[in-house]
């Protein structure tokens, strides 16, 4: 998004050179299907694979233009997503406690949201004492490590038995919020765990969509979508046509 406002913006890398190829107003399917009609049915038939969050137009538009592709659902998207489900159960907790419940959620949710590892020790012994006063949040936050575990699976088999097995899991605890993301990650289980066959994520996307954002915030908003586009290119790249798919023109 450009703003607040839900301006959007579609963005296309290659994420095996880092390259932007492509960038354009809005993000329907519409949009990105203008982008696979520029290019030639050779280089169409020669892209194995698309990482992508799960939006429905995408999925749509990739499933139209790229029929022999797989779709990759990005992991950080997936974890983006469970870290929603934990704020919003934390916030939960926080509006029916106690006064003293309230006093021990207070400040936590970086907590329950930072990898282990990463928390000091004073944090980890704070993070303890939470999670042996909160069930529903000592649940959500083991699964959360499980769901982790995922993307270490050696191969698309493993990591549809290890999802069968979260999911399963998941529905066991009858948390409500749970229940439905597992529903929703078993949907779209083949995007999920086709990771095991690339390792591709947005991690490239999103660090470009850092400098994007920089760059608007430095324009003080940029009402002009075609000189937007200009300078995303000028800081991305010197080439006005991309070097790897040369019949885009990224303006």
């Amino acid at each position: 998004a450009r703003a607040k406002g839900h301006d959007y913006m579609t963005v296309v890398y290659d994420l095996v050179s880092g390259q932007l190829i492509w960038v354009d107003h809005g993000r329907t399917s519409n949009v990105l299907i203008n982008f696979f009609e520029q290019l030639s049915p050779q280089t169409r038939d020669g892209i194995q694979a698309v990482s992508m969050d799960m939006g429905q137009s995408y999925q749509s538009a990739v499933r139209n233009a790229l029929p022999n592709a797989d779709i990759v659902f990005d992991r950080f998207h997936v974890m983006q997503n469970y870290s929603l489900l934990i704020r919003k159960e934390r916030n939960k907790a926080f509006r029916k406690g106690t006064h003293d419940e309230k006093k021990m959620l207070k400040g936590t949710l970086f907590l329950l949201l930072k990898n282990a590892p990463k928390l000091s020790d004073k944090q980890s012994d704070r993070l303890d004492d939470l999670l042996e006063s909160n069930k529903t949040l000592c649940t959500i936050y083991m699964l959360k490590e499980q769901l982790q575990a995922l993307w270490d699976e050696r191969n698309f088999d493993l990591m549809i038995a290890a999802l069968d097995a979260w999911c399963q899991l998941a529905k066991k605890t009858r948390i409500l919020s749970l229940i439905n993301f597992a529903d929703a990650l078993w949907e779209r289980r083949v995007g999920i765990c086709n990771y095991a066959k690339y390792k591709l994520t947005n991690a490239r996307v999103e660090a470009g969509n850092v400098s994007i954002g920089l760059l608007r915030r430095r324009a003080r908003g940029v009402r002009d979508t075609d000189y937007f586009k200009l300078k995303i290119r000028q800081t991305s790249i010197l080439e006005t046509h991309s070097t790897i798919y040369p019949e885009i023109k990224l303006i």
